[in-house]
């Protein structure tokens, strides 16, 4: 099984908000709340 890396996830998760493909609203700020959360990580990662 692959799994995605942050990048995939982030790109997935704005798709399924940019086709609204949510359940309902709550489920929507589910997953803007992760999508902002999973970006501050990666802003903040040192290499």
């Amino acid at each position: 099984m692959n799994k995605p890396s942050a990048q995939e996830l982030l790109e997935h998760i704005d798709y399924k908000i940019s086709q609204k493909k949510y359940q309902d609203s709550v489920h929507k700020i589910t997953l803007m709340t992760a999508r902002d959360v999973i970006k501050k990580i990666l802003e903040n990662k040192e290499i």
